[in-house]
């Protein structure tokens, strides 16, 4: 192996009530014992013997005899069909958890062996695939693990004071919630909210990471000492890890871009069916996707000028204007990630909600959201903009972490689908769609968007729809813009309204309406597409 195991795993010493070896006499060799998890992997100590039995995770095997006793045998050869034992003990232990746990502790011990060496028993390829896998792409999945296995991306999460403080917020104005509670942390990368819930002061924090950062966690938590006797490193999935226990509190940071980008939800939600207890609490519990359409040419421009480097007729004597509209197609199949001004939006927000605590993981493989808004100027729609929020219901205290424009910016940003061909309202007219994710194995979503103006004023419930534009991105390759927002002179005529719904249901934010900008650069652009 290309590290210890023991050392991976630095789980505290498990005192044995007795340990007696096989090949005597149980009344000569019974003693009390320990086992321990060190640089040469696990060995059990005898009280009464000097030298230990060292136990290889490659060759042992573990069965349970009753609650508290359990026998490992340590493979010795084959002889024909027959395994052969070249050494055994009994290990009695004090209670039943300490007996669960030892398994837990032995079982993920094994499972990292065979996926480090790549190998299961006699050499044979291991072909078992967990569900993670049998989802998402190989290529992908490596990509991801090896970005999140980097100090330089945790720190950049770390570094978003408005991420990181909420959640520090929502754990420490809860301590109820986690005072002596069992608490699994979903895809703990630097273990920094592990840390918090042990600050809480959770009985136990079991800290599940996939990616090499699991290394950086146990090595962070154990510098911190007062809190990490309470905090149990895991690596491996949560679809695939066992626990020793089940948790009454699921802690995670599963939000990407749009709240569902990266396909974390899901993960999140395997854990709760598989670690919650009935009625437990899940940190966030609840998620909102906020949308509302907006007007933004400087943007707009922006996107369309990418192409026109395809417009040129003699690129070294080759004309390059039959690949003009496929190119001008494809920079707007990009979602915008940046931080805008909420003048831009033209018309009050509507939100979809996701209950973590009771959505099944079938039902994020497919997101459909009909849109119906209500123009509250006369402007050309680029597109829709979303952003998201999270909340954190605890008993004392709910608190929400918001992505929303005009609120402090996180890493996050917020997300602009931009249509390549603009559609015309005028102020009460409405506006319908949908917008439509569709998940795919390279651990994001397909988004198809589609807006249009009905017909408005007198007579409107009789007419039908005048304008419409569709549009096809990729959540997977947005255009990190990430700009920040500009300021935009307010027209004299315009009046304040509500665009973005708060944290509060009922209490929308007051936020100023753009003005409208020369449309002529924009139509002659779209005049050569």
């Amino acid at each position: 192996m290309e590290e210890s195991l023991g050392q991976k795993w630095k789980q505290p010493e498990f005192a044995l009530a007795s340990v007696s070896d096989l090949s005597l006499a149980p009344s000569s060799s019974a003693s009390p014992g320990i086992a321990r998890f060190n640089s040469d992997g696990l060995q059990i100590h005898h009280q009464s013997h000097q030298i230990p039995f060292n136990v290889d995770p490659r060759t042992v095997q573990l069965f349970k005899v009753s609650p508290v006793l359990s026998v490992c045998l340590v493979e010795g050869s084959d002889v024909g069909k027959k395994t052969l034992y070249s050494r055994g003990v009994t290990i009695q232990f004090r209670n039943d958890e300490e007996s669960a746990a030892f398994h837990c502790v032995v079982q993920q011990w094994k499972k990292e062996v065979n996926a480090q060496e790549g190998n299961g028993r006699n050499g044979t390829i291991t072909t078992s695939k967990s569900k993670f896998d049998d989802k998402i792409e190989s290529s992908s999945s490596k990509m991801y693990f090896h970005y999140y296995g980097q100090l330089l991306h945790q720190q950049n999460m770390l570094q978003d004071y408005v991420r990181t403080g909420t959640y520090h917020a929502a754990v420490l104005e809860n301590r109820t919630d986690f005072i002596g509670r069992v608490v699994v942390d979903v895809g703990a990368g630097s273990g920094i909210l592990s840390l918090f819930a042990a600050q809480a002061g959770a009985k136990h924090v079991y800290a599940v990471e996939a990616s090499e950062m699991a290394e950086y966690a146990r090595k962070l938590i154990a510098g911190n000492p007062t809190l990490a006797q309470r905090i149990t490193v895991i690596k491996g999935k949560v679809e695939d890890v066992e626990l020793p226990e089940k948790a009454d509190i699921l802690i995670s940071e599963p939000m990407g871009t749009l709240l569902v980008n990266e396909r974390m939800l899901e993960s999140y939600v395997i854990a709760r069916d598989r670690f919650l207890v009935p009625a437990g609490k899940m940190f966030p519990a609840v998620g909102r996707i906020h949308m509302a359409p907006f007007t933004d040419e400087y943007l707009f421009i922006e996107i369309a000028n990418k192409a026109l480097f395809w417009q040129q007729q003699n690129y070294y004597g080759v004309d390059l204007t039959p690949l003009h509209g496929t190119a001008f197609q494809g920079y707007f199949s990009q979602p915008v990630v940046d931080a805008f001004d909420p003048r831009l939006l033209i018309a009050p927000s509507m939100f979809h909600v996701i209950d973590f605590t009771k959505i099944k993981e079938e039902e994020l493989y497919e997101i459909d959201i009909p849109l119906r808004f209500i123009a509250s100027v006369g402007t050309r729609v680029h597109g829709l903009a979303c952003w998201f929020d999270v909340l954190f219901d605890g008993s004392t205290v709910q608190r929400w972490l918001t992505t929303a424009p005009g609120s402090p910016t996180t890493h996050w940003y917020q997300l602009r689908c931009v249509l390549s061909q603009p559609i015309y309202v005028m102020a009460g007219q409405e506006i319908t769609g949908r917008l439509h994710l569709i998940a795919h194995n390279a651990q994001s979503y397909t988004i198809y968007l589609t807006l249009s103006a009905k017909m408005w004023g007198p007579g409107a419930e009789q007419g039908g729809i005048l304008q419409t534009s569709s549009c096809k991105l990729d959540l997977k390759e947005p255009y990190y813009r990430m700009s920040q927002p500009q300021a935009y002179a307010l027209a004299q005529d315009q009046q304040s309204q509500p665009l973005i719904q708060t944290q509060d249901l009922d209490e929308p934010e007051i936020v100023q309406q753009p003005s409208l900008n020369s449309c002529a650069q924009i139509d002659s652009l779209m005049r050569n597409v």
